[in-house]
C-alpha cells in the first residue's frame, strides 16, 4: 500500500515539473512536504487539545465551554511548544495555501507562509528555502503540485493515526530525494549514498544510545537511519543525540526539514560551513560517527589546516581528503566510540603524497576495525567502486586484528544500472562482524569463511605493505569438486567453441547471401 502511494506520487509529481531541472524541482517539492508536515502536526495537536478541552478527567479540562475562550486557547502557542510541534500561524496553514492554489500569485503566498513560520519558530531560521514566486513552472503547474501534496498525511487526529502519518510523510520524503538523486544521475552536484549502503553501515555501527555524528550530512539520511535503527533495538525517545554539519545550504536545510519530519531533534550547527575549516562542533565527542562524503575531493585544504590538532597519523595531502576525513572521525571519537565511512576504493591501498604513511600508522596504533568491499553500480552518480572502513578508539576486544569482508559478489541489480543490497544480505554482515566482535545476539561465533570474511592480524598486514584491500586477505571461494579432471573441462570447452565458430560462419554466410540478393556486391 505505502509502496503504491510512494510511487504514485512521484510520478504526478515528476510529470508536473515539465521541463524543470530536477536538482532546482526536489527544493520544491520537498519544500512542500516540510511545510505540509509542519501543517499537519500542528492541526492534530490542535485537535488533540480540543478533545482534552473538552474531557472532564484530563488536566486540561475547561470548565467554561465558550466557544471564545476555547478558540483563545487553541491560539496559545505553549500548548504547541511543549510538546515540541512547530507554531503555525493561521494564515501559513495548508488548508489555507490549499485553497488559494489556483490563484496565480500562489508562489508569493507560499513565501509569505514561510516567511511567518519562520519568524513564529526561531529554529526553522534560514532552513526554508523561500523560492516559490520565482519558480519556472508553466501556469497552473505548482498549484497543481500543492493539490498533490494534499494527498499526503491525512492529518488524522489519534496517536496512531498521528505517527502514521509522520511516518508517511518521512518515508515519501525519503523516497523522493532517492528518487531525485537518480533522476539528476551524473549531474548531481553531491554524492548521495544509496539507502542500502546507509543500512549497512548504520547496522554494523548498531547505535542505539549515545551521540550520533555526521560530518558531511548531506540530506541527513544517515542520521535518520540511525534514529530508525535505535528505535527498532528497543531505543527510547532521546536516547540518541543527533549531530550533523553540511557546507551545502540548499542541503543543509533538506537535512534539517528530513530530521524534522521523523520528528528527531538535531543540531546541524549555527549555519552551513565546511566541516575542515569551519568545525560547528569542535569539542564533540562521539559515541558513532558516519558519513559518506563525496569521493577524492581536490579542493579541500586551507593554509589554516597547516599543524591542525586533527592530524594525528600526519598530514592528509592537499590533493585528496579521504585521510582527513578519517582523521576528523577519529579526532571526534570517545574512547569507546566506533566511526564507519564510505571512501573510494584507493584509499585502501593508495601510497601518494603521505597517504600510505598515514594508512600504516592508522593500522599499527590498532585504529581500523573493519574494512567492507563493495559492489560496483552501487551509486547514482558515480562508477568509482567503493568502501567501507571502520574505525575505533581503543579496541576492547580483537586487538591486534582486522576484519576483512569482501561483499563484491552480493549486490542484487535492481535495474540495468543499479544494484543494492538485500535486508537480508546487510543482516548476514552486520552479523558477521557482531559475532567477531562477541557482541552476537544470535549467539554464533564467529569463523573465516573463504572468499567472504577472515581476521587478519596486523603483522600480516604489515607484509602486505599495510594495504586494506579485503579481496587480498579473504582469500577465494571455495568451489565445490565435480571430480572431473582439468584435461576433459578444457576438452569440452574447446569443442563447444568450434561449433560456435562453425555456427558463427553459416549465420555469415547465410547474411551475405541475403544482402546479395538486395543488390550488394561483397
Amino acid at each position: 500500500m505505502i509502496e503504491d502511494i510512494k510511487k504514485t506520487l512521484w510520478a504526478t509529481a515528476d510529470k508536473l515539473r515539465a521541463n524543470m531541472d530536477a536538482a532546482e524541482y526536489k527544493h520544491i517539492v520537498l519544500g512542500l512536504i516540510f511545510v505540509k508536515y509542519i501543517s499537519d502536526t500542528f492541526q492534530t495537536r490542535r485537535a488533540e487539545l480540543m478533545r482534552k478541552f473538552a474531557d472532564s478527567q484530563d488536566d486540561y479540562y475547561l470548565d467554561d465551554a465558550d466557544p471564545d475562550l476555547i478558540n483563545a486557547e487553541l491560539e496559545d502557542r505553549d500548548y504547541y511548544k511543549e510538546v515540541n510541534v512547530f507554531w503555525v500561524p493561521e494564515a501559513a496553514r495548508w488548508e489555507s495555501l490549499r485553497a488559494q492554489a489556483k490563484q496565480a500569485d500562489i508562489g508569493k503566498r507560499i513565501d509569505d507562509a514561510l516567511s511567518l513560520i519562520e519568524t513564529e519558530n526561531p529554529k526553522l531560521k534560514g532552513i526554508l528555502d523561500k523560492r516559490y514566486a520565482r519558480v519556472q513552472l508553466p501556469d497552473g503547474k505548482l498549484g497543481e503540485l500543492v493539490d498533490l501534496v494534499s494527498q499526503i498525511g491525512f492529518g488524522e487526529s489519534a496517536d496512531t493515526a498521528k505517527n502514521h502519518a509522520r511516518d508517511l510523510l518521512g518515508q515519501v520524503y525519503e523516497y523522493f530525494l532517492g528518487q531525485f538523486a537518480s533522476a539528476e544521475g551524473k549531474r548531481g552536484g553531491d554524492d548521495h549514498t544509496p539507502r542500502s549502503v546507509d543500512w549497512l553501515l548504520v547496522s554494523v555501527l548498531a547505535p542505539v544510545q549515545g551521540k550520533v555524528y555526521d560530518p558531511c550530512c548531506g540530506v541527513g539520511s544517515t542520521l535518520v537511519l540511525s534514529n530508525i535503527y535505535s528505535s527498532s533495538h528497543n531505543g527510547k525517545k532521546g536516547d540518541l543525540s543527533i549531530y550533523g554539519q553540511d557546507a551545502n545550504p540548499t542541503t543543509w536545510r533538506l537535512a534539517a526539514m528530513n530530521l524534522s519530519i521523523h520528528g528527531i531533534d538535531f543540531n546541524l550547527g549555527k549555519e552551513p560551513a565546511d566541516t575542515f575549516t569551519h568545525n560547528q562542533h569542535p569539542n564533540l565527542q562521539a559515541d558513532f560517527i558516519l558519513a559518506g562524503p563525496p569521493f577524492n575531493i581536490s579542493n579541500w585544504w586551507h593554509g589554516s589546516l597547516e599543524g591542525d590538532p586533527r592530524w594525528v597519523y600526519g598530514t592528509p595531502p592537499q590533493g585528496n581528503a579521504n585521510y582527513a576525513w578519517l582523521q576528523h572521525m577519529l579526532y571526534h571519537l570517545k574512547p569507546t566510540g566506533r566511526a564507519g565511512i564510505v571512501l573510494a576504493n584507493g584509499s585502501m591501498s593508495s601510497s601518494q603524497n603521505s597517504e600510505g604513511d598515514i594508512r600504516r600508522a592508522m593500522v599499527d596504533a590498532d585504529k581500523v576495525e573493519v574494512m567492507i568491499a563493495l559492489p560496483g553500480q552501487l551509486f547514482f552518480n558515480t562508477q568509482i567502486p567503493a568502501c567501507l572502513w571502520f574505525l575505533v578508539k581503543e579496541k576492547h576486544t580483537r586487538q591486534g586484528e582486522v576484519l576483512f569482508i569482501d561483499a563484491r559478489k552480493l549486490g542484487s541489480m535492481i535495474s540495468r544500472v543499479q544494484c543494492e543490497f538485500t535486508d537480508e544480505v546487510i543482516e548476514l554482515i552486520a552479523n558477521t562482524v557482531a559475532a567477531w566482535r562477541g557482541d552476537s545476539t544470535t549467539g554464533e561465533d564467529y569463523a573465516d569463511i573463504a572468499g567472504f570474511c577472515r581476521s587478519v592480524t596486523l603483522a600480516e598486514i604489515a607484509e602486505h605493505g599495510h594495504v586494506l584491500t579485503p579481496g587480498r586477505y579473504v582469500g577465494a571461494e571455495a568451489v565445490e569438486d565435480d571430480d572431473e579432471a582439468f584435461a576433459d573441462k578444457m576438452q569440452k570447452l574447446t569443442e563447444k567453441l568450434g561449433e560456435q565458430m562453425a555456427k558463427g560462419a553459416e549465420l555469415d554466410q547465410l547474411i551475405r547471401q541475403k544482402l546479395g540478393g538486395l543488390g550488394y556486391d561483397f
